[in-house]
């Protein structure tokens, strides 16, 4: 790391493209390796993308929701009376007309679609109203008298431990005590360090919205932009007391998700007034009521204590990680698995002991957010890092050198990494990176201070950091998760169809599932159908899971499809289809004898095939914490250039640098824009985005008092280094691109501050006051 005061010369702004074909190759106009633009690209940028808040019927109905005020209260009664009596009104629904115990959870059924009994965070369903216009069902809903009794909430998750249970599975989700290596080993040196990190949102743009609409089966359809539509349909027919088959969800366009875009429970009473009014009832949740009822990401109190030896390499690390829940459990067990498993970071370390904790509080609910668990923990190992540098008078990149974790190294849950794990090139890289200059002295350049023009800061405050941080994170699901996508290809008058009921989220799914079948078929027009519940489930759109599952079964039914294609014409000319190839439309053999295009062979014929991909096993972490609970694994260099105005505690990030372990590139732009997407999606993590609550309550739930990174403040974003070596296990060799750069960032981010200014800064986001220069002794 570097400080410097910003006095020099004006900032030449360079984007290093990142690592693809030598210049003289022509890139691919389709399939695989092409920059492929997204089928729907045009129609969101014009505005007629249809998304849920779009939708229509005949007869519509409109749907509101009452949420509780309090964080934790009991209640007493509901008198639904004054709104049912109200003229357009259809219809008040309540706990009392949930089947059974009226709970899900989409991972621990442990959440009431309305609370009964209990109030258990700020924003908590009670009550849905179905009317005949938006502003009657507002004002129904509102009419509801709830009588509580207030309760002394539990926000401190460490005061959870030793509380009155908040919920009949008590307030501890799960422990996970990890035990790898000698407990009385001892380093020459050790640091120590405590850290906090904010409750960020997933703010997902566009407004959470659905239709349900009843069938004349006496089922529902339920549209809605859903990321695992298959479970989504699952946990409503419960709630509804009916068969899966008679509930369909039809998922509309997703207008981007970072994390599980709608909960079930926005859904559920949808699908309840559509039965009851027997009308289509449509529910477009304001900004608030997001806030308010979506998961966000887990707060974590985070303390660590490193130990190495005289030259920097790490002897042992100590470390206990708490995961704020919130009220119910959703992702918590898994997140607090990522977070224990990677609290050591991307880095060899024979010796470490991690207790890890997630439990429930009166507080707003945590769960998927990308990058859970990983994020937290990197913050914290990232700063230890640091503070080890510092006090060995290492260069912290040469410390990090020291300790990366490469192939075949032992990760602290004795899982072996088989994957390609190239750390230390991916620093190496950074490390050699030309840095930006330095701005200058003068009016005409304020807007380059912390704060932009209009700010207090003057530039002779003004000091530069420079940091650096490495991150991980696991692909697909984890300890014994069945990740399993099923997929169909059919092709008829050089058409191609996919059938896969993977959600396109923004990650670029159906992108892929067409370069795919072009590239496996050599058909240029591919298209990927809607998604809905009629179709075989995919699974969840997390961690990277389509790309790898869904695309692996698209890859293997287009495969099915190629040999049906090839086999009539491999048998003619007394050849093996693998002496056939497919490219740019032709079919050829290897010797020329053979030549014809995709669509002769074809000869109006249907063809089509369906297949599963299904990855290896993995295993649950045992009470050791020890398994082979990853798939694969994924990593990611930054470094972080920031301008801090060490007086005021302002804080500008100059430049953003990101190496990364990407497997292989399928799609140029795409890729690039997911990196960047992450990149700042960290950075709103480490300087302005904090859901902030006071004894349980969202101060401010909008979008003025929560500060999301815009444009404005977005640095320069420099690919230097995209390493392509593929995992063998994986189908093409890929892996995911977006969620490491969301967990490495805020580390980087913290590590340029701390350069700056000389300030522990422990955590995030990074207040004002961490970022003055610590005084001179």
């Amino acid at each position: 790391m570097t400080s410097d005061a910003a006095t020099a010369t004006s900032t030449t702004r360079t984007t290093a493209p990142p690592e693809g074909p030598a210049p003289e190759q022509e890139p691919p106009a389709f399939g695989l390796g092409a920059s492929l633009p997204p089928a729907d690209a045009r129609a969101k940028t014009e505005g007629t993308f249809p998304y849920a808040a779009d939708l229509w019927a005949e007869g519509l109905l409109w749907a509101a929701v009452l949420r509780s005020p309090h964080p934790h209260a009991r209640i007493l009664s509901i008198d639904t009376t004054a709104a049912a009596g109200m003229p357009g009104v259809r219809a008040v629904v309540t706990h009392e007309d949930i089947p059974g115990d009226g709970s899900y959870g989409r991972r621990v059924v442990d959440r009431p679609v309305f609370a009964s009994d209990l109030v258990r965070h700020h924003g908590e369903a009670i009550a849905a109203v179905a009317a005949d216009h938006p502003d009657t069902a507002r004002l129904a809903a509102a009419a509801i008298a709830v009588e509580y009794e207030v309760l002394e909430p539990v926000t401190d998750p460490e005061k959870a431990f030793a509380a009155e249970p908040l919920h009949p599975d008590g307030n501890l989700i799960r422990h996970i005590p990890l035990r790898y290596g000698d407990p009385d080993t001892v380093g020459e040196v050790i640091v120590e360090g405590l850290y906090r990190i904010g409750r960020q949102d997933p703010a997902p743009i566009g407004a959470e919205a659905g239709l349900a609409v009843p069938r004349p089966d006496g089922g529902v359809e339920l549209y809605t932009a859903s990321t695992d539509p298959h479970t989504d349909r699952d946990l409503a027919a419960a709630c509804f007391g009916l068969d899966a088959d008679r509930v369909k969800v039809v998922v509309t366009g997703v207008p981007g998700a970072t994390g599980d875009r709608e909960d079930p429970g926005f859904q559920i009473p949808l699908g309840l007034l559509a039965l009851r009014t027997g009308c289509p009832v449509k529910l477009a949740a304001t900004r608030e009521e997001s806030f308010l009822g979506h998961a966000h990401r887990h707060p974590t109190l985070l303390r660590y204590r490193h130990h190495a030896d005289a030259e920097g390499r790490l002897v042992k690390v100590e470390a206990q990680i708490l995961l704020d829940a919130g009220a119910y459990a959703d992702s918590s067990s898994e997140s607090l698995a990522a977070a224990v498993a990677f609290a050591c970071g991307p880095y060899v370390v024979p010796h470490a002991f991690i207790e890890g904790w997630a439990v429930r509080t009166n507080n707003p609910p945590s769960g998927h957010v990308r990058g859970e668990g990983a994020m937290q923990v990197c913050a914290a190992y990232e700063g230890q890092m640091d503070k080890l540098a510092a006090k060995l008078g290492v260069d912290p990149v040469e410390l990090r050198l020291r300790n990366a974790l490469s192939t075949g190294d032992i990760l602290p849950t004795s899982q072996t990494v088989t994957c390609p794990a190239p750390v230390a090139e991916l620093l190496g890289e950074l490390r050699d990176f030309p840095l930006p200059a330095l701005p200058k002295d003068g009016p005409e350049d304020d807007w380059l201070l912390p704060g932009g023009p209009e700010g207090a800061g003057e530039p002779g405050a003004v000091r530069r950091g420079v940091g650096y941080a490495l991150g991980m994170v696991h692909m697909l699901g984890a300890e014994g998760a069945d990740e399993v996508s099923t997929a169909t290809v059919r092709v008829h008058d050089g058409v191609a169809t996919v059938i896969c009921a993977a959600v396109e989220t923004g990650q670029g799914f159906t992108t892929l599932a067409r370069q795919i079948v072009q590239e496996t078929l050599g058909v240029e027009e591919v298209h990927v159908a809607a998604v809905d519940t009629d179709q075989p489930p995919a699974g969840p759109a997390t961690h990277g899971r389509h790309t790898w599952v869904s695309g692996g079964a698209v890859e293997r039914a287009a495969k099915m499809v190629r040999t049906q294609l090839l086999q009539p014409l491999a048998h003619k000319f007394g050849m093996s289809t693998e002496l056939l190839q497919i490219a740019d439309g032709k079919i050829t053999s290897y010797d020329g004898v053979l030549s014809t295009t995709v669509m002769e062979a074809m000869d109006g014929k249907e063809l089509w095939a369906t297949a599963q991909c299904r990855p290896h096993p993995t295993e649950p972490l045992d009470e050791s914490g020890q398994g082979d609970a990853f798939v694969g694994l994924a990593f990611c260099a930054v470094r972080a250039v920031v301008d801090v105005d060490i007086e005021l505690g302002s804080v500008r990030v100059v430049e953003m640098a990101v190496a990364q372990d990407v497997g292989r590139i399928l799609n140029p732009s795409q890729l690039v824009t997911r990196i960047e997407a992450g990149v700042t999606q960290g950075i709103g993590a480490a300087l302005t985005e904090n859901l902030r609550t006071a004894r349980g309550l969202i101060r401010h739930p909008d979008l003025t008092g929560y500060a999301l990174p815009t444009s404005l403040d977005a640095p320069d974003i420099h690919i230097v280094k995209l390493i392509e070596e593929r995992d063998v296990v994986a189908p093409f060799g890929a892996k995911p691109a977006s969620a490491v750069p969301v967990v490495t960032s805020p580390a980087a981010v913290a590590s340029a501050v701390r350069a700056a200014t000389g300030r522990p800064v422990n955590r995030l986001p990074i207040r004002p006051q961490a970022a003055v220069a610590a005084p001179k002794s």
